[in-house]
Parts: C-alpha cells; sequence; structure tokens
C-alpha cells in the first residue's frame, strides 16, 4: 500500500500553512483534517499524537512525524522522497488535498 499522509491543522496556524505548502510543493497528497472547531477531530488527533495538541501534527502511514519542524527535517534527509506516487483521493475523504 502507499503511503498516506495526513496534516491535523486548524485555519489560524502559520505552520500548518507552510507545513501544507511544503507537501503541496513536493506534489505529495494528504488528508487536512481542520481541529479548529472539531473536539472529535481533536480528540483523534490527542489519541493518535501520544497526548499532543499542537499543530500541525503530522502522520505517514498512520505515524506521528511531528510538527512543521520535524516534517522540514524529513524532508532535509529525503524521507518524502516517493510519497508523491500516493494516489489522491486514497484515503477515501473529500478534504484529500
Amino acid at each position: 500500500m502507499l503511503p498516506r499522509v495526513q496534516v491535523f491543522s486548524t485555519t489560524y496556524c502559520v505552520y500548518c500553512v507552510q507545513a501544507k505548502a511544503l507537501l503541496q510543493k513536493r506534489g505529495i497528497p494528504f488528508e487536512a483534517i481542520d481541529v479548529t472547531r472539531n473536539p472529535e477531530a481533536r480528540d483523534a488527533l490527542v489519541r493518535k499524537s501520544g497526548g499532543r495538541r499542537t499543530v500541525p501534527q503530522v502522520f505517514i502511514d498512520g505515524v506521528p512525524v511531528g510538527g512543521w519542524r520535524e516534517l522540514v527535517e524529513l524532508d532535509r534527509r529525503g524521507g518524502l522522497a516517493g510519497l508523491d506516487r500516493a494516489p489522491i483521493g486514497a484515503s477515501g475523504r473529500e478534504d484529500v488535498v
């Protein structure tokens, strides 16, 4: 199965915008999950991340990557290579970018 990327974010977070822009620049499809006014999505973020409440939180194949800084470091090390081949819509959600 191809990697699937999820980004938990809010509408007012500059680092969230930057994380999504980096993924878009690399051509990597991702599922954007807005937790701004969504307590259920925020609870899912906390569960998946092991208690983290800050955004962005990025997951690849369900594995927590971390936030903006960790995503940039992963990209610098070449860890995002190949993720651009994941088909858009692979998650089955409409909010895949």
